[in-house]
Parts: C-alpha cells; structure tokens; sequence
C-alpha cells in the first residue's frame, strides 16, 4: 500500500525523532488521515529490525481494527494480548494490547523490562491516565509512538508532560486544503439552549444533567433540523441512551428514517449495516460511534453533547469528514448553547489554532446564525478581524513606548511588524519550553534589539532567536531598523529588505533625522 505524502513524512519524522534520542514522541493526524495506516508501516520497519511491538489501546474495536489494518497492508499478523488471550510464547512479533488488561500488576509481572522494544499508542490522547502509565513504566526502555487526532493545545499540554517532542502534525486545514478531507460548512442555529444548571465532572458536563437540559429543546432541534437536513446523512450525538432514543423516535415523527444505536444494542451491527445502505438516513447515539466507526459518505453532524473537550469534538465531527463519492462537503449544526462558562467547543475549535480568533470566528458565526459558512473562509475573516484589533492595540502601546522612548523593541510590536501570527499566538507545549528564559537567551534577544522583559518562556524566546537568524539569512530588516522607522509612521517595517531600510535611514539621517518631505511614512511600501 503506497502512503500519502504526507504519511511518508510522518514516517520519516518519527524514525528522525527516535533516531536521534527523543525516547517518546508523537504524531497527530486528522481523522480520516489515515493514522492507523502509517503506525502500520512505522510498524513493519521496526519488525524489519528485530523490534517486539506493542500496539496499546483502549477499547477492543481500535486493537481488532489495527490488526487488520496492519495485516492488510504488510502482510504481518499480531497476536493478542486482552482478557483471556496472550501473546507470550507467540512468535509473532507485533502485540495488540488491552490496557485494561495489561495494566494489572499480575499481567505485566509476566514481561521483561525489555520484553518490548517499541509501544505504540492509538488514540494518545488517553494515554495520560494512571492505566496507561503503569504499562509505560513496566517498560522504561522502549521507544514509544503516541498517535491521536486532537490538534487540542490544552490536550496538547498534557501531552507533553508524557511526550518529549511532536514529531509530525498534519492539520485539518492542511487536509482540506490538499484534497484528503471534505471541506465543512458550519451553520449556527438560533435556538438558544440554556445549560446554567448543569454541572460539571473531570472538565467536562455531566452526561446526565446535560441529558436533562436538553430534553425541553429536542423538539425544537427536529424541527430546526428538517430545514437543514432533509436530504443529509447524518449523524447526532447525544449525552445520554434515553436521550438518544427519544431524539429517534421524535424525529421519526417529523418524517426522517432516524435509527438508534448504544453500547447495550444486540443488533447494532445490523443497524450500523443499514444505516450505511441507505435504510436510515439519521443516527442517533450516545458517544459510541466517537471512535474506530467509519462511514464515509456522512454529510452532516450534529452535536447535541456540548463539550469542554476538544478532543472529543474533533472525534464526532471526524465521523463526518472523510472523502466519498458526490460529497462536497459536511455540514456541521452548532447550536447557541447558554452557559456561564465560555470553554464550550464550537466549530471554530477545528481549525483556529489561536484561541482569540476562534472566540472571533464564534461570534461571527452567530451574527450570521443559519446561514451555512465555509469554516476555511470564516477562519481566515476572524483571523483578520483579529489582526486589525491588535494593530489597533498596538497602536495604542506604541503611542505610549514613544512617550517613554525606548531603545528596544517591544515582542509584539516585533511579531506584528513581520506579521508572524505563529510567534503573536505561540503557546508552550513540552516542559523546556515553559521554563523561563535563560540569561543567554536574554542577552542575545537584547544585542538583537528585543526587549526581552516581555517574553516570559523559553520556548517563546527559542522562536524568536530562530525568527531573527533566518530573516538575518534572507536579508530582511533588524528589530532595531523596525523600531527606529515604525517610530516615524512607517508600517510593517518587518516584511522590508534590509538594504531598503538601511538606504531610507542613511537618507533619513542626511535630512538632519528628519523624514524628507516627499515621503510619506503611512503610505511607503519599501520600495
């Protein structure tokens, strides 16, 4: 099975990051994207080299599912290591593992040390969890894979008190963009869900009460639905079995063919196998069908089990993203949840990677509530709308950094003036680069004309040096060229060559420091 490009780099960069030290790192691919696929191969080139591979996970669907992907595409066969089955004196040398089952102290007794030469985790965004733990522990010498789909930072962030590196993202624009997932039109719809009085259970709302809350709202839901989602296959996620159940039977009512399934269900094969011929055209469920379910042809989610959790949001919206024949894209139904709390994941949560301008495009989707909109175009408005609110800030700030006349840049004047957004939005993710900035890194950033107060991280200020070398390599202006025009009503001083810059002060210089009266600084482009 020939891999995707992008599947070859994640491959690559995961052998990079292994072979030169970094113990344990991680790869995050889109649902749909074809994860398992690429643990497959990164999989038979460690066989290849004498390796014991363990694949770990959580539930028996995701281990069944990557023994048949693995044998599919590498010809291996895995053995099992779950309940009542092991895989000591197998000769195979690839293990699909229960962590329930391996957890126990019993069971891993059984194992070397170094039984293992290389763990795989599928779905790592579980891996934080004490049963997780206890097996990594058993074996402290094996390299280890994380594989997940969240592009999530606060999961990220707990990530990386387990990984030590990000070996290869792959983002859901990126996806998109290259062809390999259908593009998604989001639609807010005006109908406001008061959740003040649901609680809340290990970060998230409690299924229960949600299951409750909503209850009053299911008939409207249908009724907002019939407008968008007549001619859908879709799929609805609910908090709760009951729920579930009687969101079917209510949209049964208004003429849909809604069809349930939930852990409990004797036929849910049979129903899955329906749905996906075209007997249902709705199917409701309570959270089962977040992970190890495909039906590519579904074009439209609805999610009516609010979340705090990135992670689990891109789960249920990933049931509706893959490619299939005359799919143009998904549509995905976002309510007008009313909460105290302001973490709720929205739309916007799959594609901004900075939380202002998600907060941004949430808003303006509900401006423009009922109208479908291409969540790409609605990041890329928000994203200026944000932009155009720093400079306007900025503004502010460098009225008052000239009244106090500065001899360094400020960071953000810095990143805005070369229209970095990665570097304005940069949040830390593994432990070095929480810590403070080092003295080093302080003295470099002021001798390169930072104001280095303001960078309070090491990772932050590891980028910045990063930035400053490769636009020193390219030509383009200094931090202190920046301040020293932007301060005289030049704008974005960052995206000019050096060598204008130097030409314009030298000129500048020659006027007695006075900016000559055929230029005007607002309107000179660099030029």
């Amino acid at each position: 099975m020939e891999l995707r490009p992008y599947q070859k780099e994640a491959k690559e960069a995961v052998f990079e990051q292994w072979g030169n030290g970094t113990r344990k790192t991680l790869l995050v691919l889109p649902t749909g994207c074809g994860k398992t696929i690429v643990f497959a191969k990164i999989t038979e080139d460690c066989v290849s080299h004498g390796d014991r591979v363990l694949i770990l996970a959580h539930r028996g669907e995701l281990l069944e599912q990557a023994a048949n992907k693995i044998a599919k595409a590498t010809g291996l066969k895995c053995a099992t290591e779950k309940a009542e089955e092991s895989c000591l004196g197998s000769w195979y040398r690839i293990t699909v593992g229960s962590v329930q089952s391996l957890m126990r102290a019993t069971r891993l007794s059984r194992f070397p040390e170094d039984y293992f030469n290389t763990i795989i985790i599928d779905e790592a965004h579980h891996c934080i969890s004490d049963s997780y733990q206890r097996v990594l522990k058993h074996f402290p010498d094996a390299k280890v894979l994380g594989v997940t789909a969240t592009p999530d930072r606060g999961d990220m962030k707990n990530l990386g008190q387990v990984f030590e590196s990000l070996a290869y993202e792959y983002t859901l624009p990126k996806a998109i963009k290259e062809g390999y997932l259908s593009p998604i039109k989001a639609v807010t719809i005006p109908l406001q869900v008061d959740l003040t009085g649901v609680g809340v259970q290990s970060g998230d709302f409690k299924a229960g009460d949600l299951g409750t809350a909503l209850d009053p709202y299911l008939e409207g839901i249908a009724q907002e639905m019939e407008k968008y989602c007549r001619e859908k296959k879709t799929v609805v996620f609910l908090p709760l079995v009951k729920t579930s159940q009687k969101f079917r039977d209510i949209l049964n009512a208004h003429g849909f063919r809604a069809a349930e399934v939930n852990g409990e269900s004797q036929d849910r094969a049979e129903i899955l196998a329906d749905y996906a011929d075209g007997k249902y055209n709705v199917l409701c469920n309570s959270m089962l069908l977040t992970e190890g379910w495909d039906c590519p042809d579904v074009d439209c989610i609805v999610v009516l089990r609010p979340t705090k959790v990135r992670s689990l949001y891109c789960q249920m919206v990933g049931r509706g993203t893959r490619l299939a024949p005359g799919k143009d894209h998904l549509l995905l139904l976002d309510f007008l949840w009313h909460t105290e709390r302001h973490e709720l994941c929205h739309p916007a949560h799959l594609i901004c990677e900075s939380e202002e301008v998600a907060q941004k495009m949430t808003e303006n989707l509900e401006k423009d509530a009922g109208c479908p909109v291409d969540i790409e175009e609605a990041e890329k408005t928000a994203s200026e709308d944000v932009v155009a609110q720093r400079e306007e800030a900025l503004a502010q700030k460098l009225a008052e950094m000239k009244r106090r006349k500065r001899k360094l840049v400020d960071p953000l004047q810095f990143e805005m003036s070369i229209q970095a957004e990665d570097l304005a939005g940069y949040v830390p993710t593994f432990g070095w680069e929480m810590a403070p900035p080092s003295d080093k890194q302080k003295k470099t950033l002021e001798k390169l004309g930072i104001m280095p107060d303001e960078i309070d991280n090491a990772g932050k200020a590891s980028k910045l040096l990063e930035r400053l070398d490769k636009r020193r390599q390219e030509g383009l202006t200094t931090p202190k060229q920046i301040r020293f025009l932007e301060g005289r009503g030049f704008q974005h001083v960052g995206t000019w060559q050096f060598d204008t810059a130097k030409k314009l002060i030298d000129r500048i210089a020659g006027n007695g420091w006075r900016v000559p009266h055929d230029i005007i600084p607002a309107e000179y482009k660099g030029a």
